[in-house]
């Protein structure tokens, strides 16, 4: 059966879904995404990745109004013409078709330069399309025990204007995720080129250390994660200590326990960095407690109890 798509406001199949070559999010990475997860038919917290994603638009795109972009009916029609209720969604938005203006520069004296300057960026109509796929959980062993995780050799720039949303322009983050499979780990851990914490390849971080939850503060720069959001939400109801502070490799290697966070993976434990143990090697009491809130929410939200 082909998959139906929900592209610029109308289901089609997939097959009829495509993008201009002209298109900016093609020609220049010029996109956004949001990775979602569905239980019992609906999106959790579908409304917080759609002002995360119009943010960053306004930022660094353009403007989208929220009648551009999917419904909760949208969602639910999507989800019943694939036949799933526990599933995987991709939102994403492409900048549709992109004019890069160039003309040659007035030369100084004694210069020789040739090059050309963009002398102007526009983005034409913007394409949106939501996806749906069968929802692959993580392995249980691996919440269980925990999993390792590598120091990621790249860096985050706090001056990189894209840091801190979720592009298309995902090949950094790839190739972090291969260096991380090739160790024989989960997930690749971003530093800043000033050497503080930032977050995974694909998540961010909190550690806990003398019972207090620590993560690295939006502006370090790191992804203002859905799930993060909601861990900083349990951990206030439920009066666990939370610091939002800059964060050192020491931190990361010292903490006693180290969780992981997005929207597929939920709540993550780590229990090795590289060849460092972290704690007793084995999964927190903390991290134990968070996820099964997590998970209790997300039923009640979706509800499934």
């Amino acid at each position: 059966m082909t998959a139906t798509v929900h592209f610029n406001k109308e289901f089609v199949d997939a097959s009829g879904a495509s993008l201009s070559i002209h298109d900016g999010g093609w020609l220049h990475g010029a996109g956004l995404f949001e990775t979602m997860r569905a239980e019992n038919g609906r999106v959790f917290r579908l409304e917080s990745h759609i002002q995360r994603l119009q943010r960053s638009a306004e930022t660094i795109l353009v403007p989208i109004e929220r009648d551009a972009l999917p419904t909760t009916d949208d969602v639910s029609g999507l989800l019943t013409r694939n036949g799933l209720t526990k599933a995987r969604l991709r939102l994403t938005v492409s900048a549709g078709k992109s004019t890069l203006s160039t003309s040659k520069p007035a030369l100084s004296a004694g210069s020789e330069s040739s090059e050309f300057r963009i002398q102007n960026s526009e983005f034409g109509s913007l394409t949106v399309c939501l996806t749906a796929t069968e929802l692959t959980s993580y392995p249980a062993d691996f919440y269980e025990k925990g999993i390792a995780v590598v120091i990621c050799r790249y860096r985050v720039s706090p001056t990189d204007p894209i840091a801190g949303h979720k592009t298309t322009a995902y090949l950094p983050r790839l190739l972090g995720l291969r260096d991380a499979q090739q160790a024989r780990c989960v997930e690749a851990i971003w530093f800043t080129t000033e050497n503080q914490l930032a977050e995974g390849c694909i998540s961010n971080v909190f550690i806990v250390s003398k019972g207090v939850l620590k993560t690295p503060p939006v502006d370090t720069p790191v992804l203002p994660g859905i799930t993060r959001s909601v861990v900083l939400e349990i951990a206030s109801r439920t009066g666990i200590e939370v610091q939002e502070c800059p964060l050192t490799v020491d931190d990361l290697l010292d903490a006693d326990e180290i969780l992981l966070t997005n929207s597929i993976m939920q709540i993550m434990p780590v229990v090795r960095v590289e060849r460092r143990d972290i704690g007793e090697g084995r999964v927190g009491a903390l991290a134990k407690k968070l996820l099964d809130e997590y998970r209790s929410l997300v039923r009640r939200e979706c509800g499934s109890e």
